[in-house]
């Protein structure tokens, strides 16, 4: 993937360890709209994980980030009863107008497939219901837009997210992958490393 001189300064400012603030790589929002409120979801049966921003200048701001926690000993469908409700929530509290999904991988196993496939399907059906455009980003997609490195660990976008919203702490796992798909989609809206969002 080609980037430009300036890109590459961005990415080794944010990766090199600095201490000043984190480089502004979402100024000027004239594509996605100053203000526009973004959620992402990285669905599981459970720990679906959400995280909604605000693009300001220079950076966006985190509004809400959590995860949305199953015990094991729940029946699938009450899981699956969760995800829709709090989702709901959310966006009713948030309001937002897109939604970065993560997108489909490839799995070995058949029933987590068909497990993942519901709880996917019960985040989406709540999303749509809200009337939210929903864009898909492959797992590679958004490493590489967040880290610059498509296979990087989630403790290294965990950090990276950190940064770029200025959190206290670092968010959890599931959170820290819902933030980074709406970051992921911000960016790919300036088209500044072509996250390849699909509408569905």
């Amino acid at each position: 993937m080609a980037i430009t001189p300036r890109q590459f300064e961005q990415i080794q400012a944010r990766l090199g360890g600095a201490k000043h603030k984190p480089v502004p790589v979402f100024s000027g929002h004239a594509r996605a709209g100053l203000n526009q409120v973004i959620i992402g979801v990285d669905p599981s049966l459970r720990g679906t994980g959400y995280g909604v921003i605000q693009l300001a200048k220079p950076n966006p701001r985190a509004l809400a980030h959590g995860t949305i926690a199953c015990p094991a000993g729940w029946e699938r469908s009450r899981c699956l009863a969760k995800i829709s409700q709090t989702l709901r929530d959310v966006v009713a509290k948030y309001r937002p107008t897109v939604c970065a999904i993560e997108g489909l991988f490839y799995a070995q196993n058949l029933q987590t497939a068909l497990i993942m496939g519901e709880a996917r399907g019960a985040a989406l059906a709540a999303l749509a219901e809200a009337g939210l455009d929903i864009f898909e980003i492959a797992p590679r997609k958004v490493k590489q837009a967040i880290v610059g490195y498509g296979a990087a660990q989630k403790l290294a976008v965990s950090k990276m997210v950190q940064r770029l919203l200025q959190l206290a702490e670092p968010p959890s796992p599931d959170a820290a992958d819902a933030l980074a798909l709406a970051l992921a989609h911000a960016q790919d809206s300036r088209r500044m490393f072509g996250a390849g969002a699909k509408k569905i």
